[in-house]
């Protein structure tokens, strides 16, 4: 039999949190609720969840400082719910790891459906047996620097590199298109598409964390196209 996805729902507010359980409950998914930030990094440690939906305002430890500390020692999937629809606090959700921001008041469909979205990018890839075809691997490889796509992992300078999915796949496809120039529309609507409505400030959000993850090597870079996006840029 297979276990249920395990879902941490944070927020002080009970209603909401009883709600949101119940959409994703009804979805098949196992639900633990929480009501503040102390109680949310002690339910991580115990529950194991395999995603988070995150308020950012909590009393004592607010969902920023949650997202935090989880982020520097897990890269567990995390979605921060706030009815705060500044892009800053979007941008600063995204700079300490979140990999979705949903505004308050959602709709219960665009909430599973990002839940399901979010969740589909970190499932391992299933085993392939001998009486089945196999799957081609999704993989760049440049001097240092592996991508694989189809188990989700990255090697630099032959170590394995922690990645959030989104990161992950922003690298791939401009590693797979090298000195191909892509707008910020065009990388907002390929990476992300219908699953998330931003503004083009996400890109540049994931493009930082990539680089202070992946430094500029001898014969490639992640290089800013001024007024344009960026580009993979592979030296002759």
């Amino acid at each position: 039999m297979v276990s249920k996805q395990k879902i941490l729902i944070v927020d002080d507010d009970n209603n909401i949190a009883e709600l949101i359980s119940l959409y994703l409950t009804k979805e098949c998914y196992d639900t633990k609720i929480v009501n503040d930030g102390e109680e949310a990094l002690t339910a991580f440690e115990q529950y194991n969840p395999n995603l988070i939906l995150l308020d950012l305002m909590l009393p004592g430890i607010d969902g920023y400082q949650v997202c935090r500390e989880i982020r520097s020692h897990n890269n567990v999937p995390i979605i921060m719910l706030s009815a705060k629809g500044e892009i800053f606090d979007k941008v600063l959700g995204l700079e300490l790891g979140a990999d979705d921001y949903i505004m308050k008041p959602f709709d219960s469909k665009e909430l599973v459906a990002r839940v399901k979205a979010v969740l589909r990018r970190y499932q391992p890839v299933p085993s392939v047996r001998k009486t089945e075809p196999v799957v081609e691997v999704k993989c760049v490889e440049y001097p240092d620097l592996i991508v694989n796509l189809s188990n989700y992992s990255v090697m630099y300078n032959g170590h394995p590199v922690d990645m959030p999915p989104k990161e992950l796949e922003l690298l791939y496809f401009l590693a797979s298109s090298p000195n191909q120039v892509f707008t910020r529309e065009q990388l907002l609507d390929h990476i992300w598409g219908y699953e998330y409505i931003g503004d083009t400030r996400t890109v540049d959000v994931h493009v930082k964390r990539l680089r202070e993850k992946i430094k500029d090597h001898a014969t490639w870079s992640i290089a800013t196209v001024w007024g344009i996006g960026y580009k993979f840029e592979v030296k002759e």
